[in-house]
């Protein structure tokens, strides 16, 4: 499968399961697009635990375009923060494009909150990572899970859950928005451990 028809049925899956997907060529595209979201939906906290250990060429980026925009940036000991935290920004390890999910290698607990406790969810995903079905990502999986204790997040839409009526509710359990940033030009970077 090539790369274009890769992004296309990654976009397509992540849409039908209510995620909002966009294209972005830059790291600093995708924290600019993660500032307006939060403002957009009336945030003023940005969690990007994490970033610094994968991106730390990034930081100093976001931190002068949060500080313009009057937008709080944390990044670590969010533990204090759980109920300010508006949007959470991470850099997803992997995505199946078969289902439109985003895969989160969540060692950190830091991320782990960031990611379930936000209003909502930006995820950056390099091209790269995307994989066309979850057996091709069976490989990376094994090697990932041999290193204990291994916690991986497999995220697919905003959280939702129904009752025994069939009501659906979004945001229960995790936040209510997913926002997929498809990095076209990867950084380079060491492969997810």
């Amino acid at each position: 499968m090539g790369q274009a028809t890769l992004v296309q049925k990654m976009k397509e899956k992540a849409e039908a399961v209510q995620t909002r997907v966009a294209l972005v060529r830059s790291m600093e595209e995708a924290l600019t697009a993660a500032v307006e979201i939060t403002l957009k939906g009336g945030g003023h906290v940005l969690a990007a635990p994490g970033l610094g250990e994968r991106h730390e060429e990034a930081v100093p980026f976001l931190n002068e375009l949060c500080r313009s925009r009057g937008v709080d940036l944390l990044m670590e000991n969010l533990r204090g923060h759980m109920g300010r935290i508006h949007t959470a920004f991470t850099v997803g390890d992997y995505a199946i494009a078969e289902t439109g999910t985003l895969v989160q290698i969540s060692h950190d607990e830091d991320l782990r909150m960031a990611t379930m406790l936000s209003e909502t969810h930006v995820a950056v995903i390099p091209v790269s990572r995307i994989r066309p079905h979850a057996l091709a990502f069976e490989p990376e999986m094994l090697r990932i899970l041999q290193r204990p204790p291994s916690y991986l997040a497999f995220i697919s839409g905003a959280s939702r859950t129904a009752d025994i009526e069939r009501v659906l509710t979004i945001g229960v359990h995790g936040p209510s928005e997913l926002h997929m940033l498809i990095l076209e030009e990867e950084p380079h970077e060491e492969a997810p451990s």
